[in-house]
Formats: structure tokens, sequence, C-alpha cells
């Protein structure tokens, strides 16, 4: 069964505990945090603060995705505001291996995310120390986008990467999912759905995960 992480980017901030409390009566697997610093991506979102309060608010995987520059200067604040998993961006991280190290060495699983246009095989020399790929199925920054169709060949090709080292990386999808194409990311061997607008502009949400849940 795919596990779904609702992106809170897409929620109401006027209503956060009343979507985390759906959330948390759904189906959904994690709680799927998009950090953005204004520089990485054009736009800002949320920090550590806010996702301490989540972490109150769940007792669910906590799936952070730090679209920011620099991110190993705040590793060790994301651990302590309740990160189960921290997700850098290859393209963010110039000495990559150094940034896994130092995430695994606080405690936390480690996924590493690729924008669209970045090819999966610059993972191969690190593949086998994280724990997830996120790719980016949409350029980074905004919800609401639509699917780039030419990820399915990227989840093919990091498919048969993972499996050729008989590895236990998952592949998460980040944008665009919906559950018009969802089963057809899964069939291309995809693990984890990041699902935004689809779950929080569903005139019944948690029936729209559970749909999920069931590909």
């Amino acid at each position: 069964m795919p596990i779904i992480a609702p992106s809170l980017l897409a929620a109401n901030f006027l209503q956060l505990q009343q979507e985390c409390d759906m959330l948390n009566a759904s189906e959904a697997d994690w709680f799927h945090l998009d950090v953005m610093d204004g520089r990485f991506v054009p736009n800002i979102s949320f920090g550590p603060m806010l996702i301490e309060f989540f972490r109150k608010a769940t007792s669910k995987f906590c799936d952070v995705h730090l679209m920011i520059e620099e991110p190993g200067n705040y590793a060790e604040l994301f651990k302590k505001s309740g990160a189960d998993m921290l997700t850098v961006h290859l393209e963010a991280c110039p000495h990559l291996h150094r940034n896994i190290q130092q995430i695994k060495s606080l405690g936390m699983q480690c996924g590493v995310a690729l924008n669209p246009h970045t090819p999966v095989d610059l993972l191969k020399d690190i593949l086998a120390d994280i724990d997830m790929v996120c790719l980016m199925s949409v350029n980074p920054g905004f919800g609401g986008q639509s699917f780039i169709p030419y990820t399915l060949n990227k989840i093919k090709q990091l498919r048969a990467m993972i499996d050729e080292h008989a590895l236990k990386v998952k592949i998460e999808i980040d944008g665009g999912v919906t559950l018009a194409n969802a089963a057809t990311i899964l069939a291309a061997g995809a693990d984890v759905l990041v699902a935004g607008n689809t779950v929080f502009k569903s005139p019944d949400p948690i029936k729209t995960i559970a749909a999920l849940k069931a590909l």
C-alpha cells in the first residue's frame, strides 16, 4: 500500500488545528511539511517554530522537506522541532554526503530531493546512504501545479537503480499528484505520494485520502 503524505502547505492556516485533527483521523501516514526560504525557491512558507506545533498536534511521521539554501545550518534546529525525516535538495548541497552524515548523526531519516531537470543517476554514489528520494514532479516553490509527465521515466529509472542493489530506499513523488494520475505514478515504482490541493481542496479530504491509500 502506498504511503500517503498530505502537504500541509495546502492547508487552511486559519484552521490548522482542525486540519491536523482531520489528518489524524484519516488514513494519512505522514505529515509532509514544506520549508521554503525565498532563496532556493521563489516563495517563503514556514520554519521550525510551526513544525514544532505540528509535532505537538500529531503522533504521525513528520516528513520535513527543506527547499532552502545551506540546509546544514538548520538540521539540528529541525531535529529539535520534531522532524522524523529531513529531506534536502541535491541542488542546494555542494557537499551532499556531509549533509547526509549530519542528518543521520542527529537521529533522523534522510531524504534527498531532485528538481525536475536533475537526472537520477547523480544519486548513484549516495543512494545506499539515504532512506528516500523525493522526485519533484513540478518546479518547487508553489502548490497547485500540474504533474510533469516525464517524471514517470525518472521514477522507473530510479526504481531500477534501487532494485538492482536491493536497497530499501523509498521513492516519494511531490507535485501534481491527483486521483487521476496516482495509480500510474505508483505503477511506475513510487512508494510515497505527496498530495496538497488534492487533499485539502477536496470536499471530503478523509475520503480522498482513503481513495489514494486504496490504490
